[in-house]
């Protein structure tokens, strides 16, 4: 058996010495690679064994090299290292990094001209839809178009129609007749407030229109006024105003400063509304008015606030949120919001990102929001003809019916209903709504209050 061991030596000598001679040149990077690849991955614990002669030289610049390459030792980061280097002139092989570029690697004039740009746009959008808020003056960053406000207003009133459906009390319903008639006088005042004439249609009751009986609903506003004004007048050395301004110092700088520069109040949304109104046999306590001037109360309210001055100070809170565009604003405050949340996350965890955000940010924007329509409501009600003193008892009562919590002026989207009551006794919109009234009583109208 020597002799065959023998002359498998010489052919393998033989075949080496003839592929060394046509032995063809290769790329020094790519040789390397493939050197280092072949001798790590591709070798088996097979061809440990030295009986089978062959030894790596062998198989160099073979076509069998090639096809064990292709098949057996693929490998993808050998295949793409092409698009990782470049060659200049001078033939010097320059590595490229591999994945996103950071900023310091582009040019900074590029990075110059992209923040130029992006500010500049950011300015352009924010001062383009700066508004400013009637009777606060407070300017606020609404991104969202009239129009589309209007249409979310309008398809939500719809899913709520058909969502109560059954359950919304007829337009002669009693307490239909007598919310719509309140809501009317509240958007009559709204006219009443703004100096310019508004092209208004009249509140009808959704889903069909209604004529009111004139005779029946005095008749009926009589009683219920009669019991209201006794508790009201009874409770009238509650109220002074020289006593303690608490949360109302941030509306008189507002409107100090608005004043200063002659801001005029944004009233394009509201002209063309066309006001509806409908009444919900549900025991929720909650009405709300939705943007586009759908107004929605629920039975749970009126049934435990009888007297037409209370319910026309809801009415005109949830109508003020229609004419401040709070919808809209929170919305585009959310977007704002949103951002810097996904900003932060890159530091700190989610978890304490959000409970941040919504107890810093959030929370305290709902609640200025919510004393900023209780501040438009009551001058509303006093321009309808209500007396503004009942709209402290109103939240103190609802606050009582709902629950207020001890931290609910921290952390509710609501201030408390003992919160919101002592503010608006002892703030000074109080005496220019209380002004107001008395100058309605004696038959005199106030135009152009907000």
């Amino acid at each position: 058996m020597g002799w065959h061991r023998r002359s498998l030596r010489l052919i393998c000598d033989a075949f080496r010495s003839f592929n060394s001679k046509i032995a063809v040149p290769r790329n020094p990077i790519e040789e390397s690679l493939t050197r280092s690849h072949f001798s790590t991955s591709c070798i088996r614990p097979s061809s440990r064994n030295s009986s089978s002669g062959f030894s790596q030289p062998l198989f160099r610049n073979s076509a069998l090299q090639n096809w064990l390459q292709q098949s057996q030792c693929k490998n993808p980061f050998l295949s793409g290292a092409k698009r990782f280097y470049y060659v200049d002139r001078k033939e010097i092989y320059h590595f490229k990094p591999r994945g996103y570029k950071r900023w310091s690697q582009y040019s900074p004039r590029n990075v110059l001209i992209v923040v130029l740009v992006g500010s500049g746009v950011a300015v352009t959008v924010y001062f383009g839809h700066l508004e400013t808020v009637p009777y606060t003056k407070r300017t606020h960053f609404v991104l969202l178009s009239r129009n589309l406000e209007k249409d979310l207003g309008e398809n939500q009133f719809k899913q709520l129609k058909n969502q109560f459906k059954g359950r919304i009390l007829p337009p002669l319903h009693p307490d239909s007749i007598r919310v719509q008639r309140i809501s009317q006088e509240i958007i009559d005042a709204l006219e009443r407030g703004f100096e310019k004439e508004e092209v208004w249609s009249d509140l009808r009751y959704s889903p069909e229109s209604l004529i009111q009986p004139s005779d029946a609903n005095t008749h009926e506003r009589t009683l219920s006024d009669k019991i209201g004004e006794e508790e009201i007048w009874q409770s009238e050395h509650k109220w002074h105003k020289d006593d303690e301004i608490l949360d109302d110092q941030w509306v008189q700088r507002s409107r100090k400063h608005g004043q200063e520069k002659g801001a005029k109040s944004e009233t394009g949304h509201l002209e063309g509304l066309k006001w509806e109104v409908i009444v919900v046999n549900e025991p929720v306590i909650n009405a709300f008015c939705l943007p586009g001037g759908k107004i929605v109360v629920f039975t749970g309210l009126l049934n435990h606030f009888k007297a037409d001055a209370e319910i026309a100070t809801i009415v005109g809170h949830e109508v003020s949120h229609a004419i401040a565009r709070h919808s809209a604003e929170q919305i585009s405050k959310n977007l704002w919001l949103t951002i810097l949340q996904l900003i932060l996350y890159q530091f700190f965890i989610p978890d304490f990102v959000n409970t941040m955000s919504n107890l810093f940010l959030r929370l305290p924007f709902s609640r200025r929001m919510e004393m900023e329509a209780d501040y438009i409501g009551l001058l509303l009600i006093a321009s309808a003809g209500y007396d503004p003193r009942v709209a402290p008892q109103v939240y103190e009562k609802l606050g009582r019916i709902v629950g207020d919590s001890k931290f609910q002026d921290y952390l509710a989207t609501h201030p408390s209903g003992k919160k919101r009551a002592q503010t608006l006794a002892q703030a000074k919109v109080m005496e220019e709504a209380f002004n107001i009234y008395r100058e309605v009583q004696s038959g005199r109208g106030v135009e152009g209050f907000l």
